[in-house]
């Protein structure tokens, strides 16, 4: 199970949103770039970037993710207001190992067809996002009517390499999360999945590592040190 800390961009700084909401900021760090690098240092193998305010269509921080990829060298898996194809090529073509479909995506399914055969399917990854086990969009503000287990069918047949599974519920709330929607979303594809919200504590871990999962993104617990990123590693060992 990979270990992906979450590196979340908002206003040019890196920051920790509660469900993502804004006005919750928790955690505020002026340079992006050399926390992404300080993850890298200490043992991540990939880093999960977001693009909050391209997500709130408060503007984009294009130019942070950009220094980004120039200071580390792990891949770099890149989310958060990629509305059209052109925002999504622009990424690829800008080095992003990976990008994350949110809400382009679900109101458009073929533009995963169209990026997979153009890029290769394992550069393209799908968000689904849930809340009250409905898959929101536009940075989690609106609900979708549909499941995250019947939306993972359709981006697996559209060709997306993986699925990152958000439990809006939990997020940012360190307060863990209900395994039962992962499970389902699991039985429902053959692709990879990964899961983010509400990860805090090594039991957590412990949880995930026996689901299949095949990763998980850990921000706030990081951030506020409730879980060290040397100790969550251990879980990519077994």
């Amino acid at each position: 199970m990979i270990i992906m800390p979450a590196v979340d961009i908002k206003n040019g700084k890196c920051v920790q949103l509660v469900q993502g909401k804004p006005g919750t900021e928790q955690i505020v760090l002026d340079n992006p770039a050399e926390v992404a690098l300080e993850w890298e240092e200490k043992g991540a193998s990939v880093l999960h970037v977001i693009d909050l305010g391209g997500a709130l269509e408060e503007g984009g921080n294009i130019s942070v993710v950009e220094e980004i990829l120039k200071k580390v060298s792990v891949p770099v898996q890149m989310g958060g207001g990629i509305r059209s194809m052109d925002d999504a090529t622009c990424l690829l073509d800008m080095g992003v190992d990976r990008i994350i479909l949110g809400t382009l995506a679900i109101e458009n399914p073929e533009t995963v067809e169209v990026l997979s055969g153009e890029f290769g399917s394992e550069r393209i990854m799908v968000a689904l996002d849930s809340k009250d086990s409905q898959v929101v969009v536009r940075g989690w503000t609106e609900k979708t009517a549909q499941t995250a287990p019947q939306l993972g069918k359709i981006m697996e047949e559209k060709g997306a390499s993986g699925i990152l599974f958000t439990n809006v519920d939990h997020e940012g709330l360190l307060g863990g999360f209900k395994v039962e929607p992962l499970l389902e979303l699991l039985e429902a594809v053959d692709i990879p999945v990964v899961y983010s919200g509400g990860v805090s504590t090594l039991e957590d871990l412990a949880v995930l590592s026996q689901t299949g999962a095949y990763g998980v993104v850990i921000g706030s617990a990081l951030y506020k040190g409730t879980l060290n990123l040397e100790d969550a590693l251990n879980y990519e060992k077994k």
